[in-house]
Parts: C-alpha cells; sequence; structure tokens
C-alpha cells in the first residue's frame, strides 16, 4: 500500500517536468516530506489541457453523507477497480495523476516495522496513478479528493512491501490522464510494477510522526543512529 509520500520540488519544476498548462492557484503550495491521508496535495488532471488541482488524499465516496464521519480510500487496488462501487465510474472519467516524488514504506522486522523511503535516484517525479471525485456536501460545499493505486511491487521493491503505488512513466502520462482518447483499456495496460529502478533505503522513524515535516524525513538511517519511536 502507499500510506505517506514526499513532493519536495518546487511549483516551477513540477510544472516543466509534467507539462503543466494551468495550476489552480486557489491553494498555497509547500513542498512537504511527510504527505499523510486528508492533507491537500496538487494533483494532475486533464480537461482539454494538463490542470492541475489541490486534492485531499483519501477519496470521499459520491454517496457520503458527511465528510466527517466517512472511511476515506486512501488506496485502491488495481486488480479490483472496476469491482468496486466507489471506484467503477471514476476509471472511466476522473483518472488523474498523484505528484510526488517518493514515497515511503514500512517493512516488518521482528516485532517493529521499519521505514524506508523510496524514489528516483536522479530525484525526479514520481507520477502516481490515481482516481479523483468530487464530493459534494448538502450545503452546497465541494471537496476534490483522490485515491493511490496500487499494484504489485517490482522484484527490487518486494522484500520491503508486496505492494506499490502503480507509477506512470513520463512517456505515458497521457494514456491515463485523457480519458477521452485512451479507454480503461488502453489505461489498465499501466497496472505493472514500475519498470525503472527506484532506490530504497531505510530512514528514520522520525517519520513515522505526520507532525514531523523536514528534510530528515528522508534523511538515511545507519545503526548508529537513534531510531526515534
Amino acid at each position: 500500500m502507499c500510506g505517506r509520500k514526499t513532493l519536495t520540488r518546487g511549483k516551477l519544476e513540477i510544472i516543466e517536468q509534467l507539462s503543466i498548462d494551468e495550476w489552480d492557484d486557489s491553494f498555497d503550495y509547500t513542498p512537504s516530506y511527510n504527505i499523510a491521508p486528508t492533507h491537500i496535495v496538487p494533483a494532475l488532471i486533464y480537461d482539454n489541457y494538463r490542470i492541475v488541482k489541490p486534492m485531499v488524499w483519501g477519496l470521499i465516496p459520491s454517496w457520503s453523507r458527511d465528510e466527517k464521519n466517512v472511511s476515506i480510500l486512501i488506496n485502491a487496488r488495481s486488480e479490483t477497480l472496476t469491482e468496486k462501487p466507489s471506484f467503477f465510474n471514476l476509471v472511466y472519467k476522473n483518472r488523474c495523476i498523484i505528484i510526488s516524488d517518493g514515497y515511503y514504506e514500512w517493512k516488518r522486522e521482528g516485532s517493529r516495522k521499519q521505514p524506508y523511503y523510496i524514489h528516483r535516484k536522479d530525484k525526479s517525479l514520481v507520477p502516481m496513478a490515481g482516481l479523483w471525485n468530487i464530493w459534494k456536501a448538502p450545503s452546497g460545499k465541494k471537496i476534490y479528493s483522490y485515491t493511490v493505486i496500487t499494484t504489485e511491487a517490482s522484484s527490487d521493491l518486494s522484500y520491503i512491501h508486496n505492494r506499490m503505488p502503480v507509477i506512470i512513466p513520463k512517456k505515458d502520462l497521457n494514456i491515463w490522464l485523457n480519458c477521452d482518447q485512451y479507454n480503461y483499456i488502453d489505461a489498465r495496460q499501466l497496472f505493472k510494477p514500475y519498470p525503472d529502478h527506484l532506490d530504497a533505503y531505510k530512514v528514520s522513524t522520525y517519520v513515522n510522526s505526520v507532525k514531523n515535516n523536514s528534510s530528515k524525513c528522508i534523511e538515511k538511517y545507519s545503526k548508529n543512529d537513534i531510531n526515534l519511536f
């Protein structure tokens, strides 16, 4: 699964790497080393051109009556998307790219879990496949929310966890984003372990607390360091 991630790149760098046409400035974007569910982050959608919208991590199903008393959906298994009422319609019209440059995964080691940071060695973006939705409250309030799609882990990373986010290669971004040009049969071909190498290393349990949000979250951890619980 994917329960924490990072986006440490600057706005202009993100726009350049993903060939973004429009950035919704209704939210105050700041880079983050510890993105958790319920946080608002930039996500990329396609509506005749590439647009970045602020979205809450944790899909709120359209039939929910209360945004606070609902089980948000932070991950969606690629193998069962069309079987789940929460996702069935979204795969055809509401596909998005979750903008990130890395994510955390926890490996069980005895009685404890050791966090790892996973990213591209060149520190470029790691675009994740997602589904998004607009939830409308009885008051008329609208909330954009999303879920991250997961698949089997690559052979390089399966020793940490058996699942990983679906990461979309830059050359295939349009296939996932453009729901009018590419149908779901085309898009689901991207549901496979990321083919390129991702770097993974241990980090301190400092990242376990969502209150901690600094470059210390992604610092390499060694046996000589104190692991913070």
